[in-house]
């Protein structure tokens, strides 16, 4: 496995990161103490100047407009976007549209891709993916209430879905529902495109996540269907096949929201260590010298590092061997990497003292908006479950002596 990267990829990750620390950085302020609704204009000229600089939506392809960038390179680009919350966004690459993007390019009609694919590649409009359920766990998507029943050419959709990221201000939602009741656990939902100003489409509130309820792209929405009539022709992929294409999307956006988690590990990371070195505790000792503090610093130095180099090596997998053979590692980096980005925010936290509860630096808005890794795309448990269950079966009839 060579992890060598090349000049080209050495010479955009090093524009990508200079233009979050001079054009990124300075917004993060405001981008924690005003509504978003004030910030998109000023978001939106980010957005064009990435594009001149043509660095615009790495990850999807040529065809459509973006750069083309394999899995790994991309993982690399999301590692130094991710030190900041508007990176992902002002390049074109955020959730959910980036996995959006992926399902509509794989399985999408001509007609889905004109209408949706090629305006949402562009940044033109955004998207929402409806899958979680209020009152069914999130960590089995092949057990869900929400219908979608046939009548005459359309589907009619009944159902209340939460944690629909991003749908304030969203074009279309694809939802995942109900179209095969009979069939097997895993070939009962299907995945349905519905524009948002649909008649029964109802958003009713953006979630408060840990006090913070968010507006436009960066929030979490309640949604509740009532009798939300679409046409078939807005059926993704075939009939039957939403949790085929939910395993598709999944798959590569770990490797994704990974190594995100992993620029956020380095920007926390960054900051503990400038804070041990600057904060007095008495007249001639600084948190530096305190063996706690160092000690935390190795550990997490070489937690960071293990994390980076496993989820480097799952994307190298999937792109070598394809998502089936990388199972095991897709579930181990979900797991791993997020409980080791919670002990460095946490450090860094600690290191930063009162200073850090507040938002007069970014390490609290990391601290309340990613304890959630550790519970979507399936519970840290869920994880470690399958992966001991996959591990004991080899080691079923074997005589290791």
């Amino acid at each position: 496995m060579d992890f060598a990267i090349s000049e080209k990829m050495q010479t955009i990750l090093g524009m990508m990161k200079e233009f979050v620390d001079k054009e990124l950085v300075p917004l993060e302020a405001a981008f924690l103490k005003r509504p978003m609704s004030e910030l998109l204009p000023e978001i939106e000229e980010k957005r064009q100047m990435v594009k001149q600089m043509e660095l615009w939506a790495p990850l999807h392809p040529k065809e459509c407009g973006g750069m083309g960038l394999s899995l790994t390179e991309y993982a690399l680009c999301a590692e130094v976007l991710g030190a900041n919350h508007l990176g992902l966004y002002v390049f074109g690459c955020q959730a959910p549209d980036a996995g959006n993007i992926e399902l509509l390019h794989k399985y999408g009609t001509e007609e889905q891709k004109t209408k949706y694919l090629m305006p949402l590649v562009d940044g033109q409009i955004r998207s929402c993916f409806s899958m979680t359920e209020v009152d069914l766990p999130g960590s089995n998507p092949a057990w869900m209430e929400t219908s979608a029943v046939k009548d005459g050419d359309d589907y009619v959709i009944n159902g209340h879905k939460w944690y629909t990221s991003s749908a304030d201000g969203a074009e279309f939602a694809i939802v995942m529902a109900v179209t095969n009741p009979e069939a097997g656990p895993y070939m009962q939902a299907s995945m349905i495109i519905v524009p948002t100003d649909t008649p029964g489409f109802n958003l009713v509130r953006n979630i408060p996540v840990m006090g913070h309820t968010g507006d436009s792209w960066a929030s979490h929405a309640e949604i509740l269907y009532q009798n939300c009539r679409v046409p078939q022709a807005n059926l993704l992929g075939p009939e039957g096949h939403g949790f085929v294409l939910a395993q598709d999307r999944l798959g590569p956006g770990r490797i994704h929201h990974c190594m995100r988690w992993i620029g956020i590990c380095n920007r926390c990371f960054d900051l503990m260590c400038a804070r041990a070195l600057s904060r007095p505790i008495t007249p001639d000792k600084k948190l530096a010298d305190m063996q706690i503090i160092r000690s935390w610093i190795a550990e997490s130095a070489a937690e960071i590092r293990a994390a980076r180099l496993l989820i480097l090596h799952t994307a190298w997998t999937i792109e070598n061997h394809g998502v089936k053979e990388a199972r095991q590692d897709i579930s181990l980096i979900k797991f791993f990497v997020a409980g080791i980005m919670q002990k460095v925010v946490d450090r860094a936290l600690q290191v930063h003292g009162g200073l850090g509860m507040t938002d007069d630096t970014v390490i609290a808005s990391f601290y309340r908006g990613e304890r959630a890794a550790r519970i979507y795309d399936g519970a840290d448990e869920v994880h470690k479950l399958s992966v001991s269950r996959r591990i004991l079966r080899d080691y079923e009839g074997k005589n290791v002596k």
